[in-house]
């Protein structure tokens, strides 16, 4: 497949099968083709079980394929090792549709906890989950537990976590589901505050106010690609 120089990820008729070959196959994605320019606001649309989040996922490198393609950077993830996948990984960063907060931490500790393995010190964490958290509108959250936190509180909480390593992408799955209307807001004005910087934002939702912010979509129905529109 030949990418061009601002396409950060891409799939080639990439699938994703469950229980292959079985009576309880699930074709979660099937044949599906696109590509995600550096630089911007992406969004996989369709309804509950259209593969939306199975597909990143895939993008994400937190799956792999059953066949097809899934490129990062213009290069083939299917020959990775594990060991390889996790690096690239590490250059991403996943806001997850549960927050996936761990109760016991404090915020800044839920934050910064990714970046224990790589060696920063507890001071710099710290001082790196206190200006997120000024960002968000959270500062005075810093030394909280997730239970004393609204949904949408928590959401921009885990936002915060998926940028504290200074991901290249960020990829969202259902970032506004579980809120209520006026958190969904806050989080997607997030959202869009981050594409302006210039960060490549790719999300999956069926909350039709993620079209209207996102400048390319990808529409998805059955695991299969529907259409896309820019």
């Amino acid at each position: 497949m030949s990418l061009d120089g601002t396409v950060v990820l891409a799939t080639q008729n990439v699938c994703k099968y469950y229980r292959r070959g079985s009576a309880r196959e699930v074709r979660a994605v099937e044949g599906v083709s696109l590509s995600i320019s550096a630089g911007s606001l992406t969004a996989l649309t369709g309804p509950s079980g259209s593969g939306k989040t199975t597909l990143l996922a895939l993008l994400g490198a937190l799956e792999r394929p059953s066949s097809g393609q899934v490129f990062f950077q213009g290069r083939d993830l299917g020959g990775f090792s594990d060991v390889a996948l996790a690096r690239v990984r590490r250059r991403l960063g996943f806001v997850f549709q549960d927050f996936s907060l761990i109760p016991g931490l404090t915020v800044w500790e839920n934050i910064t906890y990714p970046l224990i393995p790589r060696g920063i010190s507890s001071s710099v964490r710290y001082h790196r989950a206190g200006e997120l958290l000024a960002r968000f509108g959270l500062g005075d959250k810093i030394h909280a537990r997730p239970r004393e936190l609204s949904g949408g509180e928590q959401q921009r909480v885990a936002l915060a976590r998926a940028l504290a390593a200074q991901p290249e992408v960020l990829l969202a799955d259902e970032p506004t589901s579980n809120l209520d209307p006026e958190a969904g807001r806050t989080v997607l004005t997030a959202l869009q505050q981050l594409h302006a910087e210039g960060r490549t934002v790719v999300l999956s939702s069926h909350d039709p106010r993620v079209v209207g912010v996102a400048n390319r979509f990808y529409e998805l129905e059955g695991g299969r690609l529907k259409k896309s529109h820019s």
